[in-house]
């Protein structure tokens, strides 16, 4: 058998990060940062009032309480050269430029809110609610280097130094492909025999979590022919294929029957439980990578967390390696096969303990949605006893 960092180097060594590509700025969620930005003003661009209130001298208000005459309305956007001089204030908005000779911003709620003329009944500092010209930017400041993921706070800043386009790296289009004669779409009645397909909702959903951009391929009986179609019919809007089901030792696996004899497949054994079977290569003229992973519901989805996870980050650019562990102590005792690295669902609970579920087999789907974590048994260990330090991968 292979083991678990052996079979990750592999994949890590084979996948490619994405090409860069220039986007509109509402396309630009979940990307990659390909390039550094830039401001090429300050932020703010100029001195502005923090809040509604009055600019003021602080030496005309440092007596209070003093009625003061209002000369004008500053409103935001004003784009008029405005000042004020002695023992003289403007009523200002949020936002708006502050007035040549003003040092401070009243608060309207420290005042009478008068038009004409203000009562003023609180001090102020110099400075006071104002927000300097480049306090927050430079103008020349990087204010994203490349490799930033893009959120909803990066591309607020992208448009606040005025970009409207931007060079990313893309999320990666991960197309899933389930195998099974046995399985029939959700909603559908069941026949004899069958079950109803959920493999390819699970991992549509991790991989939409992990920052891709997922399509279900529908469901492929356990016929290889049929399999190499649906393939070839979906490589071109793919950089990156998962299957389930159709890769373990007996008759009827599709995936095994139709990529094996390719040679750009390897299936393999992995010293892991669950997730034994595993495949991986590369399909078609651009070298696709395909992820063939077991059909059981719970295999597939550690599958998904140890291997393509991983090579998802490293499509978008993002540091890639092993899948993050915290340190946890067990609150029962664990049994684990020897020779074999094992991810037993649990649940960790805050004060840093965590509780392995009660029903473990590969098929217990129901089992592993009441979990929050995969508590990690290595190779060599086969039991360890309650209140146990082991390293746990939180979901």
């Amino acid at each position: 058998m292979r083991s678990v960092d052996d079979h990750l180097a592999g994949i890590l060594n084979t996948v490619r990060t994405l090409a860069p590509l220039e986007v509109e700025l509402e396309q630009a969620l979940g990307t990659t940062l390909a390039e550094e930005v830039t401001s090429p003003v300050a932020l703010p661009p100029f001195d502005n009032s923090a809040m509604d209130g009055y600019a003021v001298r602080a030496e005309d208000v440092a007596a209070v309480p003093v009625t003061l005459p209002v000369i004008d309305d500053v409103p935001a956007g004003d784009d008029r050269l405005q000042a004020i001089g002695p023992g003289m204030v403007m009523r200002i908005m949020t936002g708006a430029p502050l007035p040549a000779g003003a040092d401070a911003v009243i608060p309207v709620e420290w005042t009478d809110a008068g038009t004409a003329q203000v009562v003023v009944g609180r001090s102020a500092a110099p400075g006071h609610a104002i927000r300097r010209a480049g306090e927050d930017v430079r103008a020349g400041d990087v204010v994203l280097p490349a490799g930033t993921p893009i959120g909803p706070a990066q591309l607020g800043v992208l448009a606040g130094v005025g970009r409207r386009r931007v060079l990313v790296r893309p999320r990666p289009r991960v197309v899933i492909i389930s195998t099974g004669a046995e399985l029939v779409e959700p909603g559908m009645p069941l026949g004899p025999g069958q079950i109803w397909e959920s493999n390819s909702y699970a991992l549509l959903a991790a991989v939409r979590e992990a920052g891709g951009e997922g399509y279900r391929a529908g469901i492929v009986s356990d016929d290889a022919a049929g399999f190499l179609d649906q393939l070839d019919a979906q490589l071109v809007r793919a950089d990156l294929v998962i299957t389930s089901g159709g890769v373990s030792m007996g008759a009827y696996e599709p995936v095994k029957e139709a990529l094996g004899p390719l040679g750009t497949v390897r299936f393999d054994r992995v010293a892991m439980q669950p997730g034994m079977p595993q495949g991986f290569g590369v399909v078609g003229e651009d070298h696709i990578p395909l992820f063939a992973l077991p059909g059981n519901p719970v295999s597939s989805f550690v599958s998904f967390m140890l291997f393509v996870r991983p090579a998802l980050r490293k499509m978008r650019g993002l540091p890639a390696g092993p899948t993050p562990t915290v340190r946890a102590v067990t609150a029962a005792p664990l049994r684990s096969p020897q020779g074999k690295r094992s991810f037993l669902r649990g649940v960790l609970a805050p004060d840093g303990t965590v509780e392995p579920v009660r029903r473990q087999g590969s098929h217990q789907l129901a089992a592993l949605a009441s979990a929050n974590a995969l508590i990690v048994v290595p190779e060599d260990v086969t039991e360890l006893p309650e209140g146990a330090n082991v390293e746990v991968i939180p979901l």
